[in-house]
């Protein structure tokens, strides 16, 4: 599998936008290797977060997103970006199996495991995808929490966590992955 080129292209004109308009504080960056498989998994507060997390790093995050997003022109924009949409209805396997072929090419994968953008309703249950990914491909889980709320004299701040790996206990993984983003928005 190779990196899109239509990534590259406007991902500069992305970070312009998000340093430009919600000037991101990113913390722990160090932590996002520079080549391997990874997936980056984390809270969901806004529609603007993959823009915040595509400007933390060069390398091409391949997003898992709601399959309602795949219509009209914006199914070609998320096609040439190496989207990946999941059907949230159901356990979606396609979806699962889609990002896999990424990590297994040592590709990144970006997840929010709520399902869906918190509303103001706090952090809600994780979806078992982000672990299970990690655990059939063995590749490390980097946790993120986005802290804060976008808005005008507002800032956030990203957090990236040391990677962690998974063990068969896929729910406990699950639970601890959600706990470490749990804390770090306790803790600010």
């Amino acid at each position: 599998m190779k990196e899109s080129l239509f990534y590259r292209i406007i991902r500069p004109f992305i970070r312009a936008f998000t340093y430009v308009f919600i000037h991101p504080k990113y913390i722990g960056l160090s932590n996002i290797p520079k080549e391997g498989r990874i997936i980056l998994a984390g809270n969901h507060i806004s529609i603007l977060d993959p823009l915040v997390l595509i400007s933390s790093t060069r390398r091409n995050i391949h997003f898992l997103a709601k399959n309602e997003l795949w219509k009209g022109f914006k199914r070609i924009i998320f096609s040439h970006l190496g989207l990946i949409p999941v059907d949230r209805n159901k356990k979606d396997t396609f979806a699962l199996k889609e990002a896999e072929k990424y990590l297994n090419s040592d590709m990144v994968i970006g997840i929010f495991p709520e399902g869906t953008t918190e509303k103001g309703r706090g952090i809600m249950p994780f979806k078992i995808g982000a672990v299970k990914m990690a655990y059939d491909t063995k590749s490390p889980i980097i946790p993120f929490a986005i802290i804060g709320k976008y808005g005008l004299f507002k800032r956030i701040k990203v957090v990236f966590f040391k990677p962690i790996s998974v063990c068969s206990n896929l729910n406990k993984e699950n639970d601890r992955l959600r706990q470490i983003i749990i804390n770090a928005i306790k803790e600010d």
